[in-house]
């Protein structure tokens, strides 16, 4: 089976992972902080947060921005379920904006729309989280534009979008936002086995990151309530979680830095390669912004479904048994049976809803060999014929 994606560990991998095994610190040692170095480094944010997931690294950036009760997130509903969830973590409630029909990601058009309904309604957002699916950044400087005017913090879910690029500028230096969230989960372009990074400009927010990441402990003095007893003295001073990456984790995601860049350029390769093998075929095609330099985590098409004799289930099922791993990302949040209960119906985001109807994510990852690549599309060609 040709998988969706997979990660690849090198030898460099595995004897920095053996060094720190070796090493004094398991957990709470060198590697974490030299990993967000590296991190900020690559992104030009100032500050970085590893955590042991992305999940954890949206939500701590939720509570960061002070989101609670009685607030709104919006969000794309063409994302994984975290990209929402993490509101619900804190009380709030949840709200999507449709997708641009091309990008497939938040639609700035859509989302201005909403905006004068909401400041109409008095239910403006106190947070947006657009989603670079499949690696493509969203148009940042629109967005930025609508939270100037209408006063909502932005946190970027980059999650597949390290390495890439948006207006010739690093994803994840935070210009267009208060916050931006990566993942490391396996299939991404870069791994720590699992784990995710919030980084930021603002150095407040990142001690409150930093704060909720770790049970809301602080051994800081000027945060504590009085002077402490000792030099073992620490205080909670807030409610925190166990959010913290381990060192072993950390000097892998960091070996694993120093390839990101091959890693999205063979991407790239692929990318265009797969273009050019698919383009008399009939189906949709990736179609990138001139704005844009994705990471290209997913490559995602949609199947013509009027000019093809058989479903999307029956060509995803044929993929499948001729050995081809192809999956789908993602099922609209908002159809999700959680979400239904809240209150959503089908029928609410049609883009989105189109979008699942005909999607399917093709086999795409840097080691990926282009006689792999030809099995694809050979096996994608006999089902569509």
């Amino acid at each position: 089976m040709i998988p969706y994606g997979r990660q690849e560990i090198t030898q460099a991998d595995i004897d920095a992972v053996a060094e720190v095994l070796r090493s004094d610190f398991l957990t709470q040692g060198p590697m974490v902080p030299r990993f967000e170095e590296a991190l900020s480094e690559h992104s030009g944010a100032k500050y970085a947060l590893a955590a042991n997931s992305a999940t954890s690294a949206l939500h701590i950036a939720c509570l960061a921005v002070g989101l609670g009760p009685g607030d709104w997130l919006w969000t794309s509903p063409l994302t994984f379920v975290a990209s929402a969830n993490c509101a619900l973590y804190c009380g709030a409630k949840v709200d999507f904006v449709d997708v641009d029909p091309r990008t497939y990601n938040l639609s700035p058009a859509e989302l201005e729309r909403k905006l004068v309904d909401a400041e109409r309604e008095g239910v403006l957002p106190k947070v947006v989280v657009p989603v670079h699916l499949s690696g493509q950044p969203c148009e940042m400087a629109k967005i930025y534009e609508l939270s100037r005017r209408y006063g909502f913090k932005i946190i970027e879910d980059a999650s597949h979008a390290i390495g890439g690029r948006y207006r010739d500028e690093p994803i994840g230096n935070c210009r267009y936002s208060d916050i931006t969230v990566f993942s490391f989960h396996p299939v991404k372009i870069v791994t720590t086995a699992e784990g995710g990074a919030a980084l930021t400009n603002d150095k407040e927010l990142a001690d409150r990151m930093a704060l909720y990441r770790s049970h809301g402990i602080t051994r800081n003095a000027a945060e504590m309530t009085h002077e402490p007893d000792g030099p073992w003295y620490y205080q909670q001073v807030a409610l925190g979680y166990n959010y913290r990456l381990t060192d072993i984790q950390a000097v892998l995601g960091l070996s694993q830095m120093e390839r990101l860049n091959e890693y999205v350029a063979r991407r790239h390769v692929l990318a265009r390669r797969y273009d050019e093998l698919l383009a008399s075929l009939p189906v949709v095609r990736p179609w990138q912004h001139p704005d844009s330099y994705s990471g290209l985590h997913l490559y995602v098409i949609r199947l013509a479904l009027a000019q093809i004799s058989k479903s999307r289930l029956e060509v995803f099922e044929g993929l499948r048994a001729r050995g081809i791993g192809v999956n789908l990302h993602y099922i609209p949040v908002h159809t999700q049976p959680h979400y239904l209960q809240m209150g959503f119906r089908k029928g609410d985001f049609s883009e989105s809803e189109k979008y699942y109807e005909e999607a399917i994510t093709l086999p795409l990852f840097p080691t990926m060999s282009e006689a792999q690549q030809d099995e694809v599309v050979s096996a994608l060609m006999a089902e569509l014929a």
